[in-house]
């Protein structure tokens, strides 16, 4: 079986680039790990990890383990009342055409096996093409809009919704005075708000083409503006110490401002880790 050879930063990433070559499970893989990254001063990680990778190769069994099995069942046989092969008798001596005496055995007569009857093939079913959607984006946000001038009202506020479209793209803004209670600790209340009216609005007209976003008293922006300041901050920081920088857990579009503010940084790279409700951002140095 052919082995491939692949390197990363860690041992993990590595492996994750030999299986997508292998294109198999990694239960399903044998590794070999010819060099580890080494840590250097301040943390720093030197060298990169370097593995090699197979097929893990099917076991077969050895050939004395088959040949002491047939043994048992040839005994088997021979108990029961039927002739071992060994004990066959052979055929009279017969006469070659020129008079040699010749002892012929009998050819053997293999019996067919019995195959392990195999299930029935289950042909694929292919999976049904999405439904294009037929709604239009302006019925879809004509229902948002609607929909968040009632959620406004709910909650004892007084503001308007204005709508703004461009193509498949909707933005709904509630304006107004002392709108803070529909934001809530680091904008989770606008998010659940925002998922609430995807659901009243594209979810129940069947729609699958539009793409809407909620924004309540302009926080949206406001949030961008600082998080890009905290961004370039950190980065500095790092820079500085040359440690890297682990942020707290971020929604995906507070990450994702992260990494727009710092893609063209010259000093510093960013990664995402971990898993939802707690995948975070990590600046770290370039050079690392």
């Amino acid at each position: 079986m052919q082995w491939v050879e692949t390197t990363g930063k860690s041992i993990e990433e590595a492996k994750g680039l030999a299986l997508d070559q292998l294109g198999v499970a990694e239960e399903d893989t044998e590794f070999e790990i010819l060099e580890e990254p080494r840590s250097g001063l301040f943390g720093r990680i030197k060298g990169e990890a370097r593995v090699r990778a197979r097929v893990r190769p099917a076991v077969v069994r050895p050939k004395l383990e088959r040949r002491d099995r047939n043994k048992r069942r040839d005994k088997s046989d021979a108990g029961e009342g039927r002739p071992a092969a060994a004990d066959k008798p052979r055929e009279q001596a017969g006469r070659s055409s020129n008079g040699a005496s010749t002892d012929t055995v009998p050819a053997t007569v293999d019996r067919p096996k019995k195959l392990a009857a195999r299930p029935p093939r289950r042909e694929s079913t292919p999976k049904p093409d999405r439904e294009e959607s037929t709604v239009s984006a302006q019925a879809v946000g004509d229902e948002a809009k609607k929909f968040l001038g009632d959620l406004v009202t709910a909650f004892g506020l007084s503001g308007t919704v204005d709508l703004r479209e461009d193509g498949d793209d909707l933005e709904l803004t509630v304006n107004g005075n002392d709108l803070g209670l529909m934001v809530g600790p680091r904008g989770n209340t606008l998010l659940a708000i925002q998922d609430l009216t995807r659901v009243a609005s594209q979810r129940r007209l069947g729609d699958h083409d539009t793409r809407l976003r909620v924004d309540v008293g302009g926080y949206r922006e406001r949030r961008r503006e600082a998080l890009s300041r905290f961004a370039r901050q950190i980065a500095e920081q790092v820079t500085a110490s040359g440690e890297a920088r682990a942020l707290e857990p971020m929604p995906s579009a507070d990450r994702k401002v992260i990494h727009d503010v710092l893609t063209d940084h010259a000093t510093v790279v960013t990664r995402s880790e971990g898993d939802d409700p707690n995948r975070r951002v990590v600046i770290a140095p370039a050079n690392g």
